[in-house]
């Protein structure tokens, strides 16, 4: 199996939250275990064919999103809260030089591009779904996001 496609499975496990993935094709089997998900190591049996690997998945450090620049939520915001549908990189604009795809006080409508979450090197372009003004933006560009994380209150 090719390093590069094996590097690309670890990075799927450790950044998802599934706690172990066997992957099959032709002969070769390969089955990585995320340690910071499973509760016990994996006991790998003395007559495993050769061509059969176990990789144990990075364990990453957990950071704190929140930080004295972020903006503080309370704990119940005044409207409607845009979530994350997925894992990844929180982006306000669709390149470095291009202005933000919205800020704070513009009004949206349902569809409209809010931002772009870059998961496993695709770019995915979070629509709204509701139509209103953005009262917040609770995420900081290039901040990693994390499933069902707030990103927006729209009033």
């Amino acid at each position: 199996m090719d390093l590069r496609k094996l590097k690309t499975l670890i990075d799927l496990v450790s950044e998802s939250g599934i706690s172990e993935l066997e992957v099959s094709e032709g002969e070769d089997k390969v089955k990585i275990v995320n340690a910071r998900h499973s509760g016990s190591v994996t006991n790998t049996p003395a007559a495993m064919p050769m061509n059969t690997m176990v990789i144990p998945a990075p364990i990453q450090q957990e950071i704190p999103i929140a930080s004295a620049a972020a903006p503080e939520v309370s704990s119940a915001p005044e409207g409607f809260v845009q979530k994350s549908p997925m894992v990844g990189t929180f982006y306000r604009s669709p390149n470095p030089e291009a202005p933000a795809f919205v800020n704070v006080g513009d009004t949206v409508t349902v569809g409209q591009t809010l931002c772009i979450i870059e998961a496993m090197k695709l770019l995915n372009e979070i629509e709204s779904e509701k139509a209103g003004v953005i009262k917040q933006i609770l995420c900081e560009n290039g901040q990693g996001v994390e499933f069902d994380q707030p990103l927006f209150i729209i009033a």
